[in-house]
């Protein structure tokens, strides 16, 4: 996600809160709620931006932080942030959405079914399919890189 669009997505989840919160059931547990309707947000931006390509302006660039990790270690750090996101963005979305909750957001796996919206067991099924598919990708990374 580009973050020039951050703001207006979170915006349009914290409206949909809003929105909803009065009709939420008391047995719902909020957070994973909540997670479930930035899934979907994200999703659809993704569906509507596919071909969209931003160009940085100035004012972005200045705003850039710097590491301060040596150069080296900064483009390898970049490098492998890159391939994830490759490989992530190749990812299946139901699959990817159970992976970047559990892995990466760290929720229970029971807040990430809730938020996704399918059986615990279906949940730990795209997980573990989605750890095979970045495995793969990492050594198909791994072979380019060693073919250069």
């Amino acid at each position: 996600m580009a973050d020039a669009d951050i703001d207006d997505v979170f915006q349009e989840v914290f409206v949909i809160v809003h929105r909803k919160l009065p009709e939420l059931d008391a047995n719902v547990v909020l957070r994973a709620w909540v997670y479930g309707i930035c899934l979907r947000r994200a999703a659809n931006y993704r569906k509507r931006n596919r071909a969209r390509k931003e160009i940085p302006t100035e004012e972005a660039i200045e705003h850039v932080e710097v590491d301060p990790k040596s150069p080296a270690e900064a483009i390898d750090a970049r490098k492998a942030r890159a391939i994830l996101e490759d490989i992530l963005r190749g990812l299946p979305d139901e699959k990817r959405e159970v992976f970047v909750l559990y892995e990466i957001e760290e929720l229970p796996m029971q807040e990430v079914a809730d938020a996704v919206g399918c059986p615990l067991h279906t949940a730990y099924s795209r997980l573990y399919a989605a750890r095979k598919l970045i495995h793969e990708g990492i050594r198909r990374a791994r072979a380019q890189m060693g073919n250069r």
